[in-house]
């Protein structure tokens, strides 16, 4: 597996902090119920884990990563909630056996992993039949913003050079039913939703977010190591992003692809 091409610096993890069942996982809601086992694949920071146990208690929620450093944030945002625990994981190859638990989620996942398909079979697998594997992914070549000032516009090539340098798919969002479907399921319903920053307190906020990272995260790291770009360039690229965030009229949004698939 490779590793997580964002890496965990404070401007990732304020994105990752944002995200509630509500904003990031709506597809699901309806599926959630008192008394459900959840797997919550790449569970990051937590905060939507804690959702999903707010939802499903007494039922057994399991928050797995990758990280084991990030899981420390998971435990501080489920502090308050007795029904979770925590798993470094894998998710092309997970530690449970077949038919584990009722609902199995992952969002902003499957972009990054090595094998998109392989990860659903495993999360297929560890899903008792009749129960949920529920996917959510940005698709990189949907966002869209106004103004697009000078620099910013650089930012996009150098990402989808860096993720897929690093073994991810930007444009998941799109695959993700292609994807399910390769990996067995035949019950997929497919749906879309996004993000939208608008207002001055948005903008700033997300411009440290993504900006940020085009210069002190571990995607900066990743393009200058690669060749994809200098760090004077990165610099442009920050300072475009900037300029977008100081716009009046600015405006950026992000389109998932959301899958709901039954085991």
């Amino acid at each position: 597996m490779p590793a997580y091409t964002h890496g965990h610096h404070e401007s990732v993890l304020s994105s990752h902090q944002w995200r509630t069942v509500e904003n990031s996982a709506a597809h699901l809601i309806e599926h959630l119920r008192p008394g459900l086992s959840v797997l919550d694949v790449g569970c990051g920071p937590g905060t939507i884990t804690a959702g999903l146990a707010e939802r499903v208690a007494p039922g057994r929620v399991v928050a797995a990563d990758a990280a084991e450093s990030v899981l420390d944030e998971a435990r501080k945002s489920t502090a308050a909630l007795a029904n979770v625990e925590f798993a470094v994981a894998d998710v092309h190859a997970l530690d449970y056996p077949d038919g584990t638990f009722d609902v199995v989620h992952a969002h902003q996942v499957l972009q990054h992993v090595a094998d998109p398909v392989q990860a659903l079979r495993e999360m297929r697998r560890v899903t008792r039949p009749g129960g949920v594997v529920a996917a959510r992914d940005a698709d990189f070549g949907a966002m869209v913003w106004y103004p697009e000032p000078p620099g910013m516009d650089a930012w996009l090539p150098i990402y989808y050079k860096v993720a897929r340098g690093n073994g991810g798919e930007p444009d998941a969002g799109r695959r993700l039913v292609s994807w399910a479907r390769a990996a067995g399921f035949t019950d997929v319903t497919a749906s879309a939703s996004s993000w939208c920053y608008a207002t001055p307190a948005e903008r700033e906020w997300w411009s440290e977010s993504w900006g940020g990272r085009m210069v002190r995260s571990s995607v900066a790291d990743h393009a200058v190591a690669g060749g994809h770009a200098t760090r004077d360039e990165l610099d442009r690229v920050y300072a475009g992003w900037k300029s977008w965030a100081a716009a009046e009229d600015g405006w950026f949004a992000v389109t998932h692809g959301e899958v709901i698939c039954r085991a």
